[in-house]
């Protein structure tokens, strides 16, 4: 997955968007539009982990149930959003209590690595009626995720006066859908019993998946422009990937089929500028 232009991009844009909310529409009001650049550690879990050989032309059927952790990694990323204020947001004469309810962009990017693992799999026939035997998988995989979410959030205002209307501490939630782009290059190494060791390095796939995000955290502005966020996020997708590839023993071609659950936990602190 190619990322390097993805944040030029994204920040000129970013940029862009907001100067133009605040500016002829915004009026000479501070609105509530903000563009917040972030960063922190995500961690992930996986409950249930399936990977596959449907059939194998050496008459061979695998299946592998995988459950353990992906590598804690740095994630980076970027939000644009409002609040639905009266003061500069698009300009609209909002109903009161919307000022407590808003919507933000959220891009992240972060590496996506599974945990070196060890386990015995089963193995069947190709019709996958009767086994044939036990192995010993070595598992790892390497990967990327960039993700896209459109967040609704709702917030509530603290420590409020004359410069800070609203409360200079707002803890906020947001929940909305994302597109999750997401890549996997697995490594995987058997151990036959009399066969010995046999390595399967296929090619990288990637794919785009439907997922869930979930958002909490506590905004404080330190002035009236500019703000800091401390937010936990937690993120949800089943993507699946598909490999096709050649025994190098043996020189027969393979399918494999790796068919993950992501439970991805993230804490972030960023700093935004409110236009």
């Amino acid at each position: 997955m190619r990322t390097g232009g993805w944040w030029a991009k994204v920040v000129v844009t970013a940029l862009a968007v907001a100067g133009w909310l605040s500016g002829p529409l915004g009026g000479p009001a501070r609105s509530e539009v903000y563009v917040e650049i972030y960063s922190g550690l995500v961690h992930g879990m996986a409950n249930s982990e399936y990977s596959s050989f449907p059939r194998l032309e050496t008459g061979y059927h695998v299946q592998i149930a995988i459950k353990g952790y992906y590598e804690p990694h740095v994630q980076g990323g970027l939000k644009l959003g409002t609040w639905f204020v009266r003061e500069g947001a698009l300009g609209f004469n909002y109903p009161g209590f919307l000022k407590h309810f808003g919507f933000f962009l959220d891009f992240s990017y972060h590496r996506l690595n599974y945990m070196r693992s060890q386990r015995d799999v089963y193995i069947a026939d190709a019709s996958n009626s009767f086994p044939v035997g036990t192995a010993r998988l070595y598992f790892h995989s390497e990967g990327a995720a960039a993700c896209l979410a459109f967040m609704f959030a709702g917030r509530l205002g603290y420590a409020k006066s004359p410069d800070f209307p609203y409360g200079r501490l707002q803890p906020y939630l947001a929940l909305g859908p994302a597109l999750l782009f997401t890549s996997q290059h697995p490594k995987l190494d058997f151990v036959w019993g009399l066969l010995g060791k046999v390595g399967y390095h296929p090619n990288s796939d990637s794919t785009v998946a439907p997922a869930l995000a979930v958002e909490t955290g506590l905004r404080y502005l330190a002035l009236k422009n500019v703000s800091l966020d401390f937010s936990f996020k937690y993120r949800f997708a089943r993507p699946s990937y598909h490999f096709n590839f050649r025994d190098p023993a043996t020189g027969f071609r393979h399918s494999f089929t790796l068919r993950p659950s992501y439970h991805l936990l993230s804490g972030q602190i960023g700093v935004a500028y409110h236009f």
